[in-house]
């Protein structure tokens, strides 16, 4: 399967470094580049990628309003940590994960693999570190309800709040004495109870909720 892949960045050099990274691998295609978040909406329409690489902070309409407004493909934020407060935003807004701009290549192409499988980046280097930091900053957003917990038992509710935490399968498992295959399960169950795309928003709705980050 090969994944397509559409670039967007207001820096050209930027683009043309991944376009470099990319060429020598035999799974990932370049269907398209943007400058804008603008240009990104609409290139989503024409070209169906399976994975958008998006830059937060660009001009005419940032990434964070571009993610809101693409369907259809999945969004992986590209952003420089130390200097970007928009990270927790942009997950909220729909994106599944997000690059840091120095990442190594192997884990900048994994990255992408990863979320075109459906997957969201809770990589324990990287992800559960900036969730965390931006999760407990809600005040950066504007006020919005959580969504309700609605017909998730006790048992989901402790699975979600590892979630939340960072955990995966098989550290959940070991945490709470059950099998790989019944917390794969219970995951599998809290995504569709909770109409979540993938892990990543799990995390979002265990910080809404208070069930992980400082309090959790």
């Amino acid at each position: 399967m090969t994944v397509r892949v559409l670039l967007v960045d207001d820096q050209p050099l930027v683009r043309a470094g991944l376009r470099v990274l990319m060429a020598d691998t035999s799974d990932l295609e370049i269907v398209g580049e943007a400058g804008t978040g603008a240009e990104a909406v609409r290139l989503v329409e024409e070209v169906a990628p399976d994975v958008v690489v998006m830059d937060i902070r660009m001009p005419d309409m940032d990434g964070i309003e571009a993610t809101r407004r693409i369907s259809g493909a999945r969004v992986v934020m590209l952003t420089t940590f130390d200097d970007d407060e928009y990270v927790y935003g942009a997950l909220r807004a729909g994106a599944s994960g997000f690059l840091v701009k120095d990442m190594a290549l192997e884990e900048i192409l994994g990255a992408i693999r990863v979320v075109a499988r459906g997957d969201g980046l809770i990589a324990p280097s990287v992800t559960r570190r900036l969730i965390a930091e931006f999760a407990a900053r809600p005040e950066r957003e504007p006020a919005r309800p959580a969504r309700p917990l609605e017909g998730v038992t006790g048992r989901e509710r402790e699975v979600l709040a590892l979630v939340g935490r960072g955990l995966t399968n098989h550290e959940i498992a070991d945490e709470l004495v059950i099998s790989v295959a019944t917390a794969k399960a219970h995951v599998a169950r809290l995504l569709a109870k909770l109409d979540a795309r993938d892990r990543v928003q799990l995390v979002i709705i265990a910080y809404e909720h208070g069930l992980a980050g400082p309090g959790g």
